[in-house]
């Protein structure tokens, strides 16, 4: 078995034309899945908790009679923390522990109700309040992510959200003990082992058993990205999240094997990964290949990383380190790393990426599991306009104003104009009658 990324060479002439391609996924049978999810999502809208037991049995293997036994309890969170080992325990709260500090420190900077009084007497301002109840996408099946639990409970609750409902498929009946650990030790309300569009239909329109939520995050497979697309606007939702991707910016300097090890830590995930290296240094970048041809027969998932790497991964050599970042900040990717002498000198440089992760040791794995920022963040290029999942995703803000009599003389006669200008004369009046006569 071999992996080979793609070499590209900002020699040749159609290098950037290369560099765009990069970011497009190849075409997925869209069509059928939308049709299903749209099926899917107006059954359980119709006909409720009857829907979702089906779609459950049809495709998790899950056949039960009531919605009780898809519900898991406080005491079934607690029996898994007791089963998983003294180090899973450790870790569970250690992550939990750095994921809260962070949050809570974001909801300091940015989460906070504030006013102002003007001269005359008027208060202009923003509350932030946070949602009363929300859901959150567990992924099960192939593998299972307590820390994508993590992440997105834990800001919920330091954001001080009311209710958090759980839902994680769990394929023929098969639970996994650090998920279930994992929401003991972040606080999880409710949870069902529910998954795919029917677990998002039952969040976002609610049944007799499940509450509706007012937003809904987390990662999913196609059919729940395509579920969340439909229902946004019913409710809200964090992002379409896409396939995992790295983005590593070298100079050479950083031990090659650590780099082959990096792109496989996203190439891992599914086929549609993608890892990229970014370097000036031809010889460089053949070590990396290098480590890649060697390192790989040791991996247990050695069949997905070297798909992923052949169709979508690419190695490139570049002009200089501030062409890589260039190339970076096109392809605003999901994880980017400045693995170089001096990351400080390069990170000004990158305006967009999900997140990014400074210096050799800086490892992508870190900020998956414990160092505190999110993980839950935008792929295919949208790091342009979007954010990491935080705080602020589990909060609203409401303008506050109240105006002083004075106030409405100095407002009014704008208000007025301004109004008469769109013909809304019922807007215009409403000022005039709060002026002085």
């Amino acid at each position: 078995m071999q992996a080979s990324p793609r070499r590209l060479t900002h020699t040749q002439p159609d290098f950037w034309e290369q560099i765009g391609l990069l970011n497009h996924l190849p075409a997925a049978d869209d069509a059928r899945i939308e049709a299903v999810v749209a099926d899917i999502l107006a059954d359980v809208r119709k006909r409720g908790d009857a829907a979702v037991l089906e779609y459950t049995a049809r495709f998790d293997g899950l056949n039960v009679a009531s919605m009780a036994e898809l519900e898991l309890t406080h005491a079934d969170f607690a029996a898994a923390f007791s089963r998983i080992s003294p180090e899973q325990r450790t870790a569970l709260q250690h992550a939990a522990a750095r994921i809260r500090t962070y949050h809570e420190a974001q909801l300091k900077a940015c989460g906070q109700s504030w006013q102002y009084v003007e001269a005359d007497g008027t208060l202009l301002g923003q509350k932030v309040t946070p949602l009363d109840r929300v859901g959150i996408y567990v992924p099960g099946g192939k593998a299972s992510y307590p820390s994508s639990l993590l992440m997105n409970a834990v800001p919920a609750h330091v954001a001080g959200v009311g209710e958090i409902i759980m839902m994680v498929p769990t394929p023929r009946g098969e639970r996994n003990d650090l998920v279930l650990a994992a929401a003991h030790v972040a606080g999880v309300t409710r949870a069902f082992t529910i998954g795919g569009a029917q677990a998002v239909a039952a969040l976002a329109f609610g049944t007799a058993t499940i509450p509706k939520v007012d937003k809904i995050t987390g990662p999913g497979n196609a059919y729940v990205a395509a579920a969340k697309k439909r229902v946004f606007g019913t409710v809200g939702i964090d992002m379409i999240a896409g396939p995992s991707e790295i983005l590593v910016l070298a100079d050479g300097s950083t031990p090659p094997d650590w780099v082959a090890m990096d792109l496989f830590s996203q190439a891992e995930h599914d086929e549609l990964a993608q890892s990229i290296l970014l370097c000036p240094d031809a010889a460089y970048i053949d070590a990396v290949q290098a480590s890649i041809d060697r390192l790989l027969p040791e991996m247990p998932r050695a069949e997905i990383i070297a798909k992923s790497l052949n169709d979508r991964g690419a190695l490139i050599l570049t002009e200089s380190l501030e062409q890589a970042c260039e190339i970076s900040n096109a392809l605003a990717p999901e994880h980017l790393e400045i693995s170089t002498r001096e990351p400080e000198r390069w990170e000004p440089l990158l305006r967009h990426a999900g997140a990014i992760f400074m210096g050799a040791y800086t490892s992508e794995s870190l900020g998956d599991y414990c160092a505190g920022p999110n993980h839950v963040l935008p792929t295919v290029g949208t790091a342009r306009f979007s954010s990491p999942l935080g705080v602020y995703d589990f909060q609203k803000r409401s303008s506050l104003i109240r105006v002083s009599a004075a106030g409405a003389q100095a407002l009014g006669p704008t208000a007025s104009i301004l109004a008469h200008g769109e013909g809304l004369q019922g807007h215009a009046r409403a000022a005039e009658m709060r002026l002085e006569q």
